[in-house]
């Protein structure tokens, strides 16, 4: 039974598993963006989003916890300078999954994680309304196409009888 457990089982142990989350997030980190299966993916970000959020703690025991599961001190530095001021302001949602279609070879489900970029903003959608004229607009032709025809008909009857008499 699987119980009370997290992590997905992505291979079959434990420290290999570790070391692919250790080696991915140091590569999204490095790069911005990387290519990997949707399981992975899915299982990336968990790891990415910790790394940041220790980031932008700052202290130096965050430091040290990013350093002891990322190993490299370049990604490291990075990740406590630009990155954590491009994040501070953000709560969470750190990265971004987009399904990218399946694998040639063996068709494993393909997914782009990268970093988001833009800061994150509240604003009120001004789209709205112009798009509710538009519908109304395009009702209102609608219903004067759809009229004419059934005037035309009248039209024509009435020239019958007319015609008739």
């Amino acid at each position: 039974m699987r119980h009370r457990k997290v992590s997905r089982r992505l291979t079959s142990a434990v420290e290999h598993r570790v070391a692919l989350m250790r080696n991915q997030v140091r590569d999204l980190l490095k790069h911005g963006k990387i290519t990997t299966t949707v399981a992975k993916a899915k299982e990336l970000r968990r790891f990415a989003d910790r790394m940041i959020t220790l980031a932008k703690k700052g202290d130096l025991a965050s430091r040290r916890r990013a350093l002891a599961f990322i190993q490299d001190k370049a990604v490291v530095r990075k990740l406590f300078t630009e990155l954590r001021e491009r994040y501070l302001d953000r709560p969470g949602g750190y990265t971004r999954i987009i399904k990218a279609g399946v694998r040639t070879g063996d068709a494993a489900p393909m997914a782009v994680v990268e970093l988001v970029e833009e800061k994150l903003t509240f604003r009120k959608s001004k789209e709205r309304p112009a798009r509710l004229k538009k519908i109304q607009e395009f009702i209102e032709r609608k219903k004067k196409s759809l009229a004419s025809p059934q005037e035309e008909a009248k039209e024509a009857v009435a020239e019958e009888e007319s015609s008739s008499s």
